[in-house]
């Protein structure tokens, strides 16, 4: 069917937008909803995190916890159905440093979920940071990890429509305001 992206800056409303419009998708659409969650309980404040995250999704939906193999996930045979994965952002963290990604690695990746974001028989909404809008990072690690994550979005925002930018909570259409070539 197709992707949806939904970005923004930390605590934008982007999960929470991503829920609601899953919800009303799956109204719509009549499909059942699972939700693919990239994070990972490292300390007491993460898993705090998750557990909200968790209480303000319906107890209806399905959780995969898939911290890397996201790519592998949406290959599978399935029906279609609305996905929310929930989120880049931790998903590039995950590559970089659980799976110890190189660029080759990174790349590959990226155009296979992009790929399999285009094959997937169902709706996807997928939830991403922006975080290249403010300074250079002072170090070499944290700037690849922004480079890379500005790629990753822009692999999954060239074939997903609509793409949403939060901004306070407030949704804005970027593919319906931005300029298009003829």
């Amino acid at each position: 069917m197709s992707a949806i992206l939904v970005l923004g800056g930390a605590r934008s409303g982007k999960s929470q937008f991503a829920v609601r419009l899953a919800e009303h998708k799956a109204q719509a659409m009549k499909l059942p909803v699972t939700f693919v969650a990239t994070a990972q309980p490292f300390d007491e404040e993460m898993s705090d995190r998750i557990g909200r995250h968790q209480s303000e999704r319906p107890s209806e939906w399905t959780t995969v916890e898939e911290p890397s193999a996201v790519a592998l996930w949406l290959e599978q045979p399935r029906a279609p159905e609305i996905v929310v994965i929930d989120c880049l952002t931790l998903l590039l963290n995950n590559w970089m440093f659980l799976d110890r990604y190189q660029e080759s690695d990174y790349l590959r990746e990226t155009r296979r979920l992009t790929e399999a974001l285009q094959r997937f028989p169902g709706l996807a909404i997928v939830v991403s940071n922006e975080i290249g809008l403010g300074l250079v990072p002072g170090d070499p690690l944290s700037r690849r990890y922004r480079d890379w994550l500005g790629i990753l979005n822009q692999s999954v925002a060239a074939i997903a429509d609509p793409v949403y930018m939060l901004f306070a909570g407030i949704p804005v259409d970027l593919k319906r305001m931005g300029v298009h070539w003829q």
